[in-house]
C-alpha cells in the first residue's frame, strides 16, 4: 500500500481504532492518519497513545485526506456527509464507510454525487484482527482504490468482494450477525455440559477450545465443513447420534430461516436509515 496518502477517520470508536492500529502494525506510518472527534479529552488520549493527528472538525479531515473512512454511526452519518460535502466535492477522496446498513447510492447522494465510495460489512472480531469484511465498490471507484480499501481492512482480518451491493445484506446474515450465532450455540454447549455434571470452567473451556480448535481446522484443511463433519463421524458412535439428533430437529432449517430474518432485517433497516422517497428506493433496486 502507499504510505504517501493520507487517510482519515470521521469517527473514533472501536472498529476505527482497530483498523488504525491494524494499519500502525502494518507499517502505516502514523503522520499520515487522521481521526477525529468531538471530545477533546478523547482526541488527546488518542493522539499520545497512538501518534496520529486528531481533529474535532469532520470538513478540515475531508479537506486533507485522499481516502476518508466513515465510522460514525449509521444514525448521523447522513448529517456528517452534508456536512462534508463541498470538501468532498473539491478533494473527490476515496470514501469507505464501515456505517452498517447505510446504501452507497444514499451515501453518494449526501456528499454531492459522482464520488467513489466503498461500503463495507466488517464484523466484530474485526476488533482483534480476526474479523472478516465483505466490501462493495461504486462505478466510481478505481482498481487502485478497491486495492487501498482491501488493504485497510485487510488490516483487521480477511476481505471478500461482493458485485451486488444487495449481496451485503447476505454478508450481514452471514459474517455480520454470525459471530453471535456461534456464541448461542456455545452458550447452550456449556449449559448442557454444566447439566450433565461439568463445572462452569470445564464446560466453558473445553466449550471454547473446541469451537476454535473445530475452525482452525476448517481454515486449514482443503476439505470442505460437510467432508470435516463426516471425518469425525464414526458409524454408530457417538458423534452420529448426536448429529441425527440436530437433523430430527431440523437445524438447517433453523439456521436458514434464522440467516434469512437477518437478511430481511438489513434490507429493512437500509430502507429506514435512507431519506429516499419510497419510489426512488425502488427505482434503486
Amino acid at each position: 500500500m502507499n504510505t504517501n496518502i493520507k487517510i482519515g477517520f470521521i469517527g473514533s470508536g472501536n472498529m476505527a481504532l482497530s483498523l488504525i492500529k491494524g494499519l500502525l502494525a502494518s507499517g502505516f506510518p502514523a503522520s499520515n492518519i487522521i481521526a477525529t472527534d468531538p471530545s477533546e479529552a478523547k482526541r488527546q488520549s488518542i493522539s499520545q497513545t497512538l501518534g496520529i493527528g486528531c481533529l474535532e472538525d469532520n470538513t478540515t479531515a475531508v479537506a486533507e485526506s485522499d481516502i476518508i473512512v466513515l465510522a460514525v454511526k449509521p444514525q448521523i452519518l447522513q448529517s456528517v456527509c452534508e456536512e462534508t460535502r463541498d470538501a468532498a466535492q473539491q478533494k473527490q477522496p476515496l470514501f469507505i464507510s464501515i456505517a452498517a446498513g447505510i446504501r452507497s447510492t444514499d451515501i453518494t447522494r449526501w456528499l454531492g454525487g459522482d464520488i467513489a465510495v466503498v461500503r463495507t460489512m466488517p464484523n466484530t472480531p474485526s476488533m482483534i484482527q480476526s474479523g472478516a469484511t465483505g466490501l462493495y465498490a461504486n462505478e466510481f471507484v478505481s482498481s487502485e482504490q478497491k486495492n487501498q480499501a482491501e488493504n485497510i481492512l485487510r488490516a483487521v482480518g480477511i476481505t471478500v468482494w461482493v458485485n451486488t451491493e444487495s449481496d451485503l445484506d447476505t454478508v450481514t446474515a452471514v459474517s455480520g450477525s454470525g459471530p453471535a450465532y456461534f456464541f448461542l450455540f456455545m452458550e447452550a454447549m456449556e449449559q448442557a455440559a454444566q447439566g450433565m455434571g461439568l463445572s462452569e470452567q470445564t464446560a466453558r473451556i473445553l466449550t471454547i477450545q473446541t469451537a476454535f480448535g473445530a475452525a482452525k481446522m476448517a481454515l486449514e484443511s482443503t476439505d470442505d465443513c460437510a467432508q470435516l463433519r463426516q471425518n469425525v463421524t464414526s458409524p454408530n458412535g457417538t458423534t452420529e447420534k448426536a448429529i441425527q439428533s440436530f437433523e430430527s430437529n431440523h437445524l438447517q432449517d433453523i439456521i436458514a430461516e434464522a440467516m434469512m430474518c437477518a437478511k430481511l432485517r438489513a434490507e429493512t433497516l437500509a430502507d429506514e436509515l435512507s431519506d429516499c422517497p419510497p419510489n426512488k428506493k425502488l427505482e434503486q433496486r
